[in-house]
C-alpha cells in the first residue's frame, strides 16, 4: 500500500510540474509575442489593445495560475489536483462547446481537444485516488 501511495504522490507531482511548465511556455510567448500565441489559430491581432489582452490573459493569467500550481505542490497536492482537473476540463469543454454551437473544430483545436481531455482524465484520476494522509507534500 506505501509503494502505491508514493506512486502517486509521484505521479501527481509529475503531473503538477508538467501542467505548470506547459502553461508557462504559453506565458511567456504571450508576454514576449503576442502575435506567435495567435499565429497559432491564424488570427492577426488588429491594434494595441489586442495585444495587451492577449498579453494579459494568457501572459499574465497564465502566469498566476502557474505559480499557483507551484504553491499547492509544496503545501497542498491533491488541491493542485482538483485545480488541474477544473482547469482541463473547462479547457475541454469549452471546446466541445464550439464544437457543437459552431462546427468542426480545425486540426489545432481537435489536437487540444485530445490533449486536454487527457490531462483532464489524468488530473481526475490521480485526484480520486490520492490518499487522505498525503494531502500536504
Amino acid at each position: 500500500m506505501k509503494s502505491n501511495n508514493r506512486f502517486v504522490n509521484i505521479s501527481a507531482a509529475v503531473l503538477i510540474v508538467f501542467s505548470a511548465f506547459s502553461l508557462l511556455m504559453v506565458s511567456a510567448m504571450a508576454f514576449f509575442s503576442p502575435q506567435m500565441v495567435m499565429d497559432l489559430v491564424q488570427v492577426k491581432l488588429p491594434n494595441n489593445d489586442a495585444y495587451s489582452s492577449i498579453r494579459g490573459v494568457y501572459g499574465g493569467v497564465g502566469l498566476t495560475i502557474v505559480i499557483s500550481l507551484i504553491y499547492l505542490l509544496v503545501k497542498d497536492k491533491k488541491i493542485a489536483l482538483v485545480f488541474l482537473t477544473m482547469l482541463w476540463g473547462f479547457y475541454a469543454l469549452s471546446r466541445v462547446i464550439t464544437l457543437i454551437h459552431e462546427g468542426p473544430l480545425g486540426d489545432f483545436g481537435n489536437k487540444w481537444l485530445n490533449i486536454e481531455s487527457v490531462l483532464f482524465a489524468c488530473s481526475l484520476g490521480l485526484m480520486l485516488v490520492y490518499p487522505k494522509r498525503l494531502n500536504k507534500a
